[in-house]
């Protein structure tokens, strides 16, 4: 009885350390593509939707605004495109 006890707590332990590490794994993957600066002028929808403040909306804007304007010649010219502000801005 005592072994079988012995069995389910140590089994239990490996399952409490087993699962927070697997948990602290994907922040850190997604922290490093947040890291990674991209280009406004290349990026296509799927990557400015990850920047933080702009959603699928604004990133289909700054996509149009480019295909029609031409690029963008710093990240201050996105306030330019409506939906993005200087507080948007200060957010990338």
């Amino acid at each position: 009885m005592k072994r079988i006890f012995a069995a389910v707590v140590f089994a239990l332990t490996l399952v409490t350390f087993a699962v927070p590490a697997s948990l602290l794994a994907a922040p850190q993957q997604s922290q490093q593509e947040l890291a990674q600066p991209i280009n406004i002028n290349t990026a296509d929808f799927g990557q400015l939707v990850k920047l933080p403040g702009i959603g699928k909306v604004t990133a289909e804007r700054i996509v149009a605004y480019r295909q029609a304007n031409g690029p963008f010649a710093s990240v201050d010219d996105l306030v330019k495109v409506k939906g993005v502000g200087k507080k948007t801005l200060e957010k990338l």
